[in-house]
Protein backbone atom coordinates (compact mmCIF):
# COMPACT_ATOMS: atom_id res chain seq x y z
CA UNK A 1 0.00 0.00 0.00
CA UNK A 2 1.01 2.86 -0.81
CA UNK A 3 1.43 5.94 1.94
CA UNK A 4 0.16 9.13 0.86
CA UNK A 5 -1.36 12.38 2.26
CA UNK A 6 -4.95 10.93 1.41
CA UNK A 7 -3.99 7.49 3.39
CA UNK A 8 -2.63 9.64 6.66
CA UNK A 9 -6.10 12.07 6.26
CA UNK A 10 -8.28 8.78 6.30
CA UNK A 11 -6.29 7.09 9.15
CA UNK A 12 -6.73 9.83 11.37
CA UNK A 13 -10.19 10.46 10.98
CA UNK A 14 -10.44 6.58 11.65
CA UNK A 15 -8.74 6.53 14.62
CA UNK A 16 -10.64 9.35 15.85
CA UNK A 17 -14.08 7.69 15.19
CA UNK A 18 -12.56 4.72 17.10
CA UNK A 19 -12.11 6.50 19.61
CA UNK A 20 -15.40 7.96 19.95
CA UNK A 21 -16.51 4.64 19.22
CA UNK A 22 -14.57 2.79 22.50
CA UNK A 23 -16.22 5.41 24.68
CA UNK A 24 -14.19 8.30 25.25
CA UNK A 25 -15.26 11.99 25.08
CA UNK A 26 -13.65 14.20 22.95
CA UNK A 27 -15.84 17.29 23.54
CA UNK A 28 -12.73 18.59 26.20
CA UNK A 29 -10.55 18.31 23.40
CA UNK A 30 -12.18 20.18 20.78
CA UNK A 31 -13.31 22.81 23.03
CA UNK A 32 -9.30 23.20 23.87
CA UNK A 33 -8.59 23.77 20.34
CA UNK A 34 -10.84 26.29 19.64
CA UNK A 35 -9.23 28.40 22.32
CA UNK A 36 -5.98 30.47 21.80
CA UNK A 37 -3.78 31.07 24.84
CA UNK A 38 -3.48 34.88 23.28
CA UNK A 39 -6.81 35.58 23.57
CA UNK A 40 -6.71 37.42 26.73
CA UNK A 41 -3.27 38.62 26.43
CA UNK A 42 -2.77 42.83 25.00
CA UNK A 43 -1.01 43.09 22.19
CA UNK A 44 2.58 44.96 22.11
CA UNK A 45 3.50 46.41 18.38
CA UNK A 46 7.20 46.48 18.41
CA UNK A 47 10.41 46.15 16.04
CA UNK A 48 13.02 43.33 16.08
CA UNK A 49 16.17 44.44 18.02
CA UNK A 50 18.47 42.07 15.74
CA UNK A 51 19.27 44.05 12.73
CA UNK A 52 18.52 46.56 10.28
CA UNK A 53 15.50 45.12 8.40
CA UNK A 54 13.34 46.19 11.34
CA UNK A 55 11.15 43.68 11.02
CA UNK A 56 7.69 44.03 13.08
CA UNK A 57 6.74 41.99 15.90
CA UNK A 58 3.76 41.76 17.88
CA UNK A 59 4.47 40.61 21.83
CA UNK A 60 1.55 39.24 23.81
CA UNK A 61 1.34 39.46 27.32
CA UNK A 62 -0.93 38.47 30.19
CA UNK A 63 -1.69 40.82 33.66
CA UNK A 64 -4.15 42.41 35.50
CA UNK A 65 -2.75 45.60 34.47
CA UNK A 66 -2.83 46.84 37.89
CA UNK A 67 0.03 49.42 39.35
CA UNK A 68 3.63 47.63 39.95
CA UNK A 69 2.30 44.77 38.25
CA UNK A 70 4.73 43.47 35.64
CA UNK A 71 2.80 41.91 32.59
CA UNK A 72 4.34 38.20 31.86
CA UNK A 73 4.93 37.34 28.18
CA UNK A 74 3.72 34.21 26.20
CA UNK A 75 4.21 34.91 22.69
CA UNK A 76 6.32 36.91 20.37
CA UNK A 77 4.93 36.59 16.42
CA UNK A 78 5.48 38.34 13.42
CA UNK A 79 3.27 41.68 12.67
CA UNK A 80 1.02 40.45 8.94
CA UNK A 81 -0.23 44.20 9.01
CA UNK A 82 4.44 45.19 9.07
CA UNK A 83 5.02 46.48 5.56
CA UNK A 84 8.41 45.14 5.81
CA UNK A 85 8.23 41.49 7.26
CA UNK A 86 4.20 40.64 6.46
CA UNK A 87 4.30 38.61 9.64
CA UNK A 88 7.35 36.71 8.64
CA UNK A 89 10.14 36.01 11.16
CA UNK A 90 13.77 34.64 10.78
CA UNK A 91 15.27 32.11 13.27
CA UNK A 92 16.26 35.02 15.77
CA UNK A 93 12.89 37.16 15.63
CA UNK A 94 11.16 33.80 16.39
CA UNK A 95 13.30 33.60 19.47
CA UNK A 96 12.37 36.96 21.28
CA UNK A 97 10.84 35.91 23.48
CA UNK A 98 13.23 33.36 25.22
CA UNK A 99 15.75 36.43 25.44
CA UNK A 100 12.42 38.73 26.91
CA UNK A 101 11.77 35.89 29.50
CA UNK A 102 15.85 35.08 29.90
CA UNK A 103 17.10 35.08 33.81
CA UNK A 104 20.15 36.16 32.68
CA UNK A 105 18.81 39.39 30.80
CA UNK A 106 20.26 43.11 32.27
CA UNK A 107 17.68 45.10 34.24
CA UNK A 108 20.23 47.49 35.51
CA UNK A 109 23.31 49.20 34.13
CA UNK A 110 26.67 47.24 35.30
CA UNK A 111 30.53 48.89 35.25
CA UNK A 112 33.74 46.99 35.26
CA UNK A 113 36.22 49.54 36.79
CA UNK A 114 40.15 49.92 34.67
CA UNK A 115 41.73 47.02 36.09
CA UNK A 116 38.69 45.00 37.69
CA UNK A 117 37.59 41.85 36.85
CA UNK A 118 34.14 41.92 37.95
CA UNK A 119 30.87 43.74 36.87
CA UNK A 120 29.42 45.90 39.61
CA UNK A 121 25.92 47.30 39.73
CA UNK A 122 25.14 51.04 39.46
CA UNK A 123 22.33 53.49 39.71
CA UNK A 124 20.55 54.93 36.82
CA UNK A 125 21.81 58.56 38.05
CA UNK A 126 25.33 57.39 38.43
CA UNK A 127 25.76 55.65 35.22
CA UNK A 128 24.40 58.95 33.03
CA UNK A 129 26.70 61.00 35.25
CA UNK A 130 30.04 59.00 34.77
CA UNK A 131 28.64 58.68 30.47
CA UNK A 132 28.34 63.03 30.82
CA UNK A 133 32.09 62.99 32.96
CA UNK A 134 33.81 60.48 29.86
CA UNK A 135 32.10 62.66 27.37
CA UNK A 136 32.94 66.00 28.60
CA UNK A 137 36.84 64.70 29.22
CA UNK A 138 36.70 63.20 25.59
CA UNK A 139 35.59 65.89 24.06
CA UNK A 140 38.00 68.64 25.79
CA UNK A 141 40.69 66.49 24.99
CA UNK A 142 40.27 65.65 21.31
CA UNK A 143 38.52 68.86 20.20
CA UNK A 144 40.15 70.34 16.93
CA UNK A 145 39.46 73.84 15.81
CA UNK A 146 42.15 74.11 13.25
CA UNK A 147 43.77 71.24 10.88
CA UNK A 148 47.00 71.33 10.00
CA UNK A 149 46.43 73.82 6.89
CA UNK A 150 44.96 76.30 9.89
CA UNK A 151 41.88 76.08 8.30
CA UNK A 152 38.67 76.09 10.84
CA UNK A 153 37.30 72.69 11.24
CA UNK A 154 35.75 72.48 14.83
CA UNK A 155 35.85 68.31 15.39
CA UNK A 156 36.02 65.68 17.93
CA UNK A 157 37.36 63.47 16.44
CA UNK A 158 37.63 61.10 19.72
CA UNK A 159 34.29 60.30 19.65
CA UNK A 160 31.96 58.00 17.53
CA UNK A 161 28.10 57.28 17.38
CA UNK A 162 26.55 54.38 15.89
CA UNK A 163 22.83 54.15 16.00
CA UNK A 164 20.76 50.85 15.82
CA UNK A 165 17.74 49.50 14.04
CA UNK A 166 14.94 49.99 16.75
CA UNK A 167 15.34 54.11 16.86
CA UNK A 168 12.93 56.09 15.54
CA UNK A 169 13.00 59.19 13.21
CA UNK A 170 12.95 61.48 15.76
CA UNK A 171 15.24 59.73 17.90
CA UNK A 172 17.50 60.11 15.51
CA UNK A 173 17.28 63.76 14.25
CA UNK A 174 17.79 64.74 18.16
CA UNK A 175 21.04 62.41 18.53
CA UNK A 176 22.65 64.40 15.33
CA UNK A 177 21.79 67.50 16.48
CA UNK A 178 23.53 66.79 20.09
CA UNK A 179 26.29 65.12 18.16
CA UNK A 180 26.81 67.95 15.71
CA UNK A 181 26.86 70.22 18.38
CA UNK A 182 29.40 68.22 20.38
CA UNK A 183 32.01 68.50 16.95
CA UNK A 184 31.60 64.25 16.19
CA UNK A 185 32.13 63.84 12.70
CA UNK A 186 32.00 59.57 13.04
CA UNK A 187 28.21 59.52 12.97
CA UNK A 188 26.30 55.80 11.82
CA UNK A 189 23.43 54.42 12.23
CA UNK A 190 22.59 50.01 11.78
CA UNK A 191 20.07 50.69 9.35
CA UNK A 192 22.58 51.73 6.86
CA UNK A 193 25.06 49.30 7.79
Amino acid sequence: MEFSRRTFLKGTLAGGAGLSALGFDLTPLHAQTQGLKISRASETRSTCPYCSVSCGVIIYTLGDKAKNAIPQVVHVEGDPDHPINRGTLCPKGSSLAQDILNERRLLKPQVRRPGGTDWEDISWDQAYSEIAQKVKKTRDDTFLETDAAGHTVNRCEGIAFTGGCTDTNEFNYLVVKTMRSLGVCYLENQARV
